[in-house]
């Protein structure tokens, strides 16, 4: 890894689609502030060998949910910084960033509400058919539908972190009864937000909805699996803004065939773009949006200000605000850069 040298020398890697999109003078400081902006040619999420020719002789990438592995962090022969536009990094291999001196930031609770918004749509949506009567309309038909009310329903929630605390807020004008499961949450936290902390079976037991917002990690990856469906209180609703690697797949399709699992709404997938042939696609009760819980006017813009700034703070030899790897600015205090 190079050493620090003015932003005006430096090229940048900038992948999202959709940053600069709801605010041009996003791209325009970007531009005015380097020498030089690669932008994605893809349209999408890059593959790593899709990323790997990019990287190459980039100072700075700012990436959307591109598949970064220790390939790609390898092809950068003098990147500095990684900065992730958005709050996962599951898709970044932190530990090959780190060991090169590459600092990796994110940008949290910037999407929080616009995820927490998708959530409570995806459950109303789920509680009221209003997908299913949307197309029986136009087919020229007229349904009679039932739905369910939301008020006095429980929640579940698999994981309290930021959006989870948004969800929990909006939540509470339909006086619902949530629970959440999350064991790095205290209860004076959940307390806060007239949330009761519950091991996980209960949840499941009692939930008439099922919301992820956790993050896929090693510990919790394909964690909604057989075992966990049949768990769920029979007829539930399962609500996925989170990460497609937590749920079996195979395992839901299965189980929402057998009426076990009344419905379900996803925003994300195990492989995205999703394959067209997923057999979850031809499920009526199944709701699917392509990952665009973020995807708010709101939401972007705060997203790509903070990935810039981040971006530019390490650019210029400065400590970013939203630092997932902090041991590497110890290397460079300490002089121990890894080339």
């Amino acid at each position: 890894m190079s050493g620090s040298k003015p932003l005006n020398e430096c090229r940048v890697l900038c992948t999202p689609s959709t940053f600069g999109r709801r605010d041009p003078s996003l791209k325009s400081t970007l531009e005015a502030t380097v020498e030089d902006v690669i932008y994605n040619p893809f349209g999408r999420a890059l593959k790593a060998a899709e990323a790997r020719p990019l990287v190459q002789a980039v100072d700075g990438y700012i990436a959307g949910l591109d598949e970064i592995d220790a390939s790609v962090i390898a092809a950068a022969d003098r990147l500095r910084i990684i900065a992730r536009y958005g709050v996962g990094i599951d898709r970044v291999d932190v530990a090959a960033a780190t060991a090169r001196g590459i600092a990796v930031t994110n940008t949290p609770s910037t999407n929080s509400g616009a995820v927490a918004e998708l959530t409570i749509a995806f459950m109303l949506c789920l509680a009221r058919n209003l997908i299913t009567a949307d197309a029986a309309l136009r087919r020229g038909e007229w349904p009679v539908l039932d739905g369910i009310g939301i008020r006095g329903k429980i929640v579940g929630l698999i994981g309290f972190g930021a959006v989870g605390h948004e969800v929990a807020k909006r939540l509470k004008c339909f006086d619902c009864c949530i629970l959440a499961f999350d064991p790095y949450v205290g209860p004076d936290v959940a307390k806060g937000y007239g949330v009761s902390l519950v091991p996980l079976e209960e949840l499941l037991s009692e939930a008439d909805f099922v919301s992820l917002h956790a993050p896929a990690t090693d510990l919790n990856t394909g964690m909604v699996n057989k075992e966990f469906l049949g768990r769920m209180k029979e007829g539930a609703f399962l609500i996925n803004t989170a990460r497609g690697d937590l749920i079996d797949e195979g395992a839901l399709v299965s189980a929402l065939e057998s009426g076990r699992v009344q419905g379900a709404a996803l925003d994300c997938f195990s492989r995205e773009p999703v394959d067209k042939d997923n057999p979850l696609l031809r499920l009526p009760q199944v709701i699917v949006t392509p990952h665009t819980g973020a995807h708010t006017d709101e939401a972007v813009n705060r997203m790509g200000w903070t990935a810039l700034e981040n971006c530019f703070a390490a650019l210029r030899g400065d400590r970013p605000a939203h630092l997932v790897n902090p041991e590497v600015w110890e290397q460079r205090r300490g002089g121990k850069n890894n080339a």
